[in-house]
């Protein structure tokens, strides 16, 4: 029998316990139970949240084995739909084995040869902008990152083809994303669309695999290096491989994108500071990864972002064993919920949480922050495989936006946020305003001339 107590929760309803409420406010709901019940909540028989850094370090660095990512009974489910064979979809020797895959392609190199790329895109987006025409920063983020993501693991520029492919990734993960599932052979209207959509996916990837095969060269981006490995991986790995990658490099990029400069929009003194760094440092010319170092306000523009609005809102775990956390009992095969919304909200850890305030990243007292107190980007051994990737494109395109343009938010809009797989910003429109800049000339028209 277990001495330590089990940790205290909202009763919720006798029936379905506290699903409503969870499913009307995912973010409320999660925050008013850390605040009111303490840093271990039981949310339902079987499911608890977690809101410490220290416990957070605990379970996502799990290095007394406790914890899985995947359990057996969610691989199955899995199986039936989505991306199985992906590494982020795997557990244990098998995950290890697929990261050691993966690793090299986020090698520090191509990450920086990345850079340039990010840095052009992005200059050539901005010169489609027109002064005071509002923009959906979220569509045109959406399509930035997907060429981005396009030209890492294929070296190719975003087309029809990738824009298929991430309209299956988006469809297949929506469509997997709920809880309540019918078998795959039944032939509901929602397994029949995620069939077509698997369907197209597999048609489109096979199509480029083989292209890319057919192209001879040093490998210089993902697929390059996942087909020269020396063990082959299988056709349904490199489909579900690529694929998670388009979702995870695409999705989440835009949602932080699209928050950083809706929080920007919304603070001009922010702007202001922002634009004397960016003046300061590059002098009239787009940033390049050189300069990254030295943008210290750029970078803690971002942090703050992603402190508020972290795309990755919610992960979990799921207990393997009986054992304890923060002195309740842990019964095994209890899921374990750890929430970026909750955590990076706690004034515990921040002063004046809810304020955007990207100053806080340049003090000395976050020297003095527990380290999981900011996780956007996950933890332990599973951090997110493009973490440095992701930091490098938030920081240059941030940069190259504000340096060229103003942004304000349009009137009359409205945003809210939807807590789905990634924590998505709906609609925000910004009217973007030119800046004068240093030499006159301020477009990437500039470096063609």
């Amino acid at each position: 029998m277990p001495t330590a107590p089990l940790p205290p929760g909202p009763q919720g309803h006798f029936i379905t316990g506290n699903l409503v409420a969870f499913s009307e406010d995912p973010l409320g709901f999660l925050t008013r139970c850390a605040r009111e019940y303490g840093d271990v909540v039981r949310l339902g028989k079987t499911n608890y949240l977690l809101a410490h850094p220290e416990l957070i370090e605990k379970v996502l660095v799990n290095g007394e084995g406790h914890f899985v990512k995947i359990a057996a009974h969610e691989a199955r489910k899995r199986s039936q739909g989505g991306f199985p064979e992906a590494m982020m979809n795997s557990e244990g020797e098998d995950w290890l084995r697929k990261r050691r895959f993966v690793q090299p392609a986020f090698h520090r190199k191509y990450v920086n040869a990345c850079g340039q790329k990010v840095i052009s895109l992005t200059e050539h987006l901005l010169d489609s902008w027109r002064p005071g025409q509002p923009r959906d920063v979220y569509v045109d983020m959406s399509e930035l990152s997907l060429d981005i993501v396009s030209r890492f693991l294929f070296n190719t520029p975003v087309n029809d083809e990738a824009r298929h492919v991430a309209a299956a990734v988006d469809a297949i993960m929506r469509l997997t994303g709920s809880p309540f599932r019918f078998p795959m052979w039944l032939p509901t209207p929602t397994n029949v669309r995620l069939r077509r959509s698997l369907a197209r996916l597999d048609t489109v990837l096979a199509g480029i695999v083989r292209r890319y095969r057919e192209r001879p060269g040093e490998p210089q981006d993902m697929l390059g290096i996942l087909l020269s490995a020396e063990q082959p991986l299988s056709e349904e790995q490199l489909r579900d491989e690529l694929a998670t990658m388009i979702m995870s490099g695409h999705e989440t990029t835009a949602d932080a994108l699209a928050w950083t400069y809706y929080l920007l929009s919304r603070h001009p003194d922010t702007q202001a500071r922002l634009v004397a760094e960016l003046d300061e440092v590059l002098d009239g010319r787009p940033p390049s990864p050189e300069d990254i170092p030295r943008l210290r306000y750029t970078e803690a523009v971002v942090k703050e972002s992603l402190r508020l609005y972290s795309p990755a809102w919610i992960t979990s775990r799921e207990a393997l064993r009986d054992c304890e956390l923060g002195g309740f009992h842990v019964p095994a095969g209890t899921t374990l919920g750890v929430s970026q919304w909750v955590t990076h909200r706690d004034p515990r850890y921040y002063e004046e949480p809810e304020a955007f305030r990207p100053e806080r990243w340049l003090s000395e007292t976050i020297k003095q922050l527990p380290k999981y107190a900011w996780f956007p980007f996950g933890g332990g051994p599973r951090l997110c495989i493009g973490a440095s990737l992701a930091m490098l494109e938030l920081v240059l395109i941030t940069a190259c936006v504000a340096r060229r343009f103003r942004l304000e938010l349009a009137p009359g809009c409205e945003v809210t946020s939807r807590p789905a797989l990634a924590l998505q910003p709906v609609g925000v429109r910004i009217l973007p305003h030119p800046r004068p800049v240093r030499g006159g000339v301020s477009s990437s028209r500039q470096e063609r001339a």
